[in-house]
């Protein structure tokens, strides 16, 4: 008895078909009985049910090549079509082919949670002093600095809300459109400004206009460093 075992196991080791004991002419509903029965048969031998679970992934493997090459029967899809809704229902086949190849697909579905698109949370802790500093003091550099550091100012409160998010865990890309984007929508904003009180002679006051467009994108990107998640 021994003896057979070894003999069929090595012979197996190189044609699948002799390990499950079909012909290369067996449907598929007949190379998935011989698999079940091959598996009662050698019981917890774990080598000896390596060697069929490989024996059956060869099988099906020819299968699904015949399927690509049109060499395939209805039956043999319906067939295989059956098999992956026994694997689904938590049939015996949880260690063959079909199975890991699913496993592997749901696994490299991840939920991208970081898209372009933020979520909105206050910081919270350290982070949230250290931001509302650094915003009080770049608004006061604003208004208070010539104009050629204007642009200096804003360009490092864009690099800053860019690292601020990026530490709160979202995607260099996605974090840099969202820089870009506050930042040009604060000097569209402080450019209207400027155009108002400029035109409005209700408002005498001794900012420049340069000032006045730097502002608001200052003050867009501030609020973005404390909420943009």
């Amino acid at each position: 008895m021994a003896s057979g075992t070894n003999s069929s196991s090595s012979s197996g080791s190189q044609d699948p078909y002799s390990t499950l004991g079909v012909g290369p002419n067996a449907s598929f509903d007949e190379v998935q009985k011989a698999r079940d029965k091959r598996l009662i048969e050698v019981g917890e031998d774990p080598l000896e049910k390596a060697r069929i679970e490989s024996s059956y992934d060869a099988l099906l493997m020819v299968s699904l090549k015949e399927r690509q090459l049109g060499k395939v029967s209805n039956a043999a899809v319906n067939a295989s079509k059956r098999e992956e809704r026994n694997i689904g229902s938590g049939g015996d086949g949880d260690n063959s082919l079909l199975t890991r190849l699913k496993d592997l697909n749901f696994s490299t579905k991840e939920s991208d949670s970081n898209g372009f698109l933020p979520t909105l949370a206050l910081v919270e802790g350290q982070g949230l002093t250290i931001r509302l500093a650094l915003g009080l003091l770049a608004t006061v550099l604003i208004l208070a600095s010539p104009k050629e550091s204007i642009q200096v100012i804003l360009s490092l409160s864009t690099l800053g809300l860019f690292i601020s998010q990026v530490k709160r865990g979202r995607r260099p890309l996605p974090s840099l459109g969202w820089s870009v984007l506050l930042l040009s929508f604060g000097l569209i904003l402080g450019g209207l400004l400027s155009n108002v009180i400029t035109e409005s002679s209700a408002f005498a006051i001794s900012i420049s206009s340069a000032h006045l467009e730097a502002l608001p994108a200052v003050i867009l990107i501030w609020v973005g460093s404390l909420l943009l998640d």
